[in-house]
């Protein structure tokens, strides 16, 4: 029987100095009798060309050889740097302000706010099965694909995860058309247990700018962090958490916090433009969850497939619970939670992939529910040219 509980949701003015100018009072006694019919003449004042222009001496001086500005060019602050108008550039929302608690560089850049896992034991890197026939399989891997879209959100899973060498054993975020090229923009955040170590998880964004017509295309910018679970992944099961705000993506491990980015805080492609990652996420995405094998050997280590002779590795999801953002509270509100306890899938959320992802193919057939969980699985079969 499995052990529910659910979690609390944290929820120039310019001023100006006035002066008077003060002049004679015709009413003063002192002021001396002028008579109508003989005005009098100053003979400080100079002699004043009646044909000449009356100016007013309210009126700004110009400067007779300054250049003539165009009234409908508009007026561009010089303290504002140019910007490179061939440069793509992040989507600013003025409602979202910059956390004044966020961590700073040495340079006053907002940087990552990472929990200090220097204390937690370290497991050894999983060792590769070699065999001798692995040509002779054909690799199979699981995707648990969501169907709703969503904008902001907290999103959980109690999950035991998968560790071979070559695994990848996943949940994430991600904008479904994220792997189309030409003008659509990456948009991911990920969760991902490692087949290179079974006491290590990575948390990641992913974002790409679309690309411009007749331009060189934009390269995907990642943020991969490595951090330390304390013990192994695929022994007990955690409560792994994202949370996506218009402020903040945090990732949580049994509800405590191991890592904020922050609106404000940007990185760079290589050889191109910054970017504000969490300002850029604004597609909305699917929740999902995969287990497969990399190519990439110094990410995840070598997969040979070995550790499968004997079945399946699994990773086992307890349930997910999905929250609303709610932008007035800045807090979450339970939009559905499902806890597996049927013998299928609730299409009413979920589908599977069917894929080729680098080592396997993923199977529908490789995502099973049974026994209160969601299981991946990651598995081989023998080649019929090999029977």
């Amino acid at each position: 029987m499995k052990t529910r509980f659910l979690l609390p949701i944290f929820a120039t003015a310019l001023s100006m100095g006035m002066f008077a100018a003060c002049s004679d009072d015709s009413s003063s006694p002192n002021a001396p009798v002028v008579d109508p019919s003989n005005p009098v003449v100053d003979p400080i004042t100079p002699d004043v060309d009646p044909n000449a222009p009356v100016v007013d001496p309210n009126a700004p001086v110009v400067d007779p050889n300054a250049p003539v500005v165009d009234p409908n060019v508009p007026v561009v602050d010089p303290n504002i740097p140019a910007t490179d108008p061939s440069t793509p550039t992040t989507p600013a929302d003025p409602s979202i302000t910059v956390d004044p608690n966020a961590p700073v560089d040495a340079n006053g850049k907002i940087v990552s706010k990472i929990f200090d896992d220097s204390a937690l034991p370290k497991l050894p890197n999983n060792d590769t099965v070699h065999v001798e026939n692995k040509s002779d399989y054909d690799y199979f891997g699981a995707e648990l694909s969501g169907k709703d879209q969503f904008q902001y959100g907290r999103f959980e899973a109690r999950m035991k995860m998968a560790s071979i060498s070559g695994s990848v054993s996943s949940m994430f975020l991600y904008y479904d058309n994220s792997y189309m090229l030409e003008d659509e923009p990456w948009n991911e955040i990920d969760i991902e247990v490692l087949g290179k170590n079974p006491g290590q998880w990575q948390s990641n964004i992913i974002t790409r700018y679309p690309n411009e017509e007749g331009q060189k295309a934009h390269k995907n910018i990642t943020s991969e962090y490595i951090h330390q679970f304390g013990g192994n992944a695929t022994e007990d099961f955690h409560l792994f958490g994202m949370i996506w705000t218009p402020e903040y993506i945090a990732w949580e491990i049994d509800s405590v916090e191991i890592r904020r980015d922050y609106y404000g805080q940007t990185r760079t492609e290589k050889n191109g433009p910054e970017q504000d990652q969490v300002a850029f996420m604004t597609m909305e995405q699917s929740l999902r969850f995969n287990l497969w094998s990399s190519a990439s050997t110094g990410w995840v280590g070598k997969f040979t497939g070995g550790e499968l002779a004997d079945g399946p590795v699994e990773q086992l999801i307890d349930y997910v619970r999905v929250y609303d953002y709610d932008p007035a509270t800045k807090g979450f509100v339970l939009n559905w939670q499902d806890d597996f306890d049927g013998d299928a899938l609730d299409k009413t959320h979920w589908k599977t992939g069917n894929w080729k992802m680098e080592n396997v193919m993923l199977s529908p057939n490789n995502v099973v529910v049974a026994d209160g969980y969601c299981k991946l699985q990651l598995s081989r079969e023998l080649k019929a040219a090999a029977n």
